[in-house]
């Protein structure tokens, strides 16, 4: 059967991506911030939708728009699911709480105020304890390129083996900060994930999609033989060697791929209409 030129097919293509949301532009920092804690707010709701909430622990924080290095974050505290805008506060790069009235979870300010530090192409970053991303993080591993979506990871995430129970010390947020790199997650042993991003939206997401491959992969090797993306197999269930993953356009990055345009178009298309079911 004919198949269409690449050539033929690029004007479709231009006209689709013409159509993908995009970030929104601001004419004044005031209006970035309110987008910015509205979004972070939406993004708990989402994690207490996922059920990443366990206790205290977790947290996600965006950086300000104006002052750049302090950023907003959750009050210790409150459950996930009845985080407002309002109810953020506003830490600097000590650890003072500047706006709001809450306590900081010490925690989040060793292990994030160490990563805007370190990485100033990041807003926002992500962390909890979720129940697959914990888990897989008891082996000590890297994700495997198993599932199309999984492959958005490959090569770009981090193991960080060096677990010391609760982070209660800024050295130790330079130490995973340091491991991070210029990657967008890590996989902290015995612990769970931290993801990162250029938009709130874009480290849920990350979040949400890697704590899906924890799984994947979990209810796969607990299944038996498993294959990885770019192998084949014979009849007889024998795999070849896997190749570098080799991941379409719709979700995942392939390697030389502009990653940044990708992950802002995926993270605005699959995150953000569900952000504000429940307001914020």
């Amino acid at each position: 059967m004919p198949q269409p030129s690449s050539s033929a097919a690029q004007p479709a293509h231009s006209h689709f991506m013409e159509r993908v949301p995009r970030p929104p532009v601001f004419s004044t920092a005031a209006e970035e911030r309110r987008h910015r804690k509205e979004r972070l707010a939406g993004a708990f709701r989402l994690f207490a939708e996922f059920g990443f909430d366990e206790g205290v622990a977790g947290h996600i924080t965006a950086r300000d728009p104006e002052r750049l290095d302090h950023f907003w974050v959750n009050p210790f505290g409150l459950h996930f699911g009845r985080i407002r805008a309002s109810d953020l506060i506003l830490v600097d790069h000590s650890g003072k709480v500047v706006e709001g009235h809450a306590e900081v979870n010490l925690a989040a300010f060793a292990i994030h105020s160490r990563i805007h530090a370190a990485r100033p192409d990041v807003i926002a970053a992500a962390h909890a304890h979720s129940l697959y991303g914990k888990s897989w993080s008891s082996l000590g591993r890297r994700l495997d390129a198993l599932t199309q979506d999984a492959c958005a990871f490959y090569e770009d995430h981090v193991v960080f083996d060096d677990y010391s129970g609760v982070v209660e010390e800024t050295a130790e947020g330079d130490r995973i900060a340091h491991a991070l790199g210029a990657k967008k997650a890590a996989i902290l042993r015995n612990h769970g994930l931290l993801t990162v991003g250029h938009t709130v939206d874009e480290a849920a997401w990350w979040f949400i999609t890697m704590d899906r491959s924890c799984q994947a992969q979990l209810l796969a090797e607990a299944a038996g033989h498993i294959l990885p993306a770019g192998s084949s197999s014979s009849r007889s269930g024998s795999a070849s060697p896997a190749p570098s993953p080799i991941c379409s356009n719709d979700g995942v990055v392939s390697a030389g791929q502009n990653q940044e345009a990708v992950t802002a178009q995926d993270a605005h298309r699959q995150v953000a209409p569900r952000l504000f079911a429940r307001g914020v």
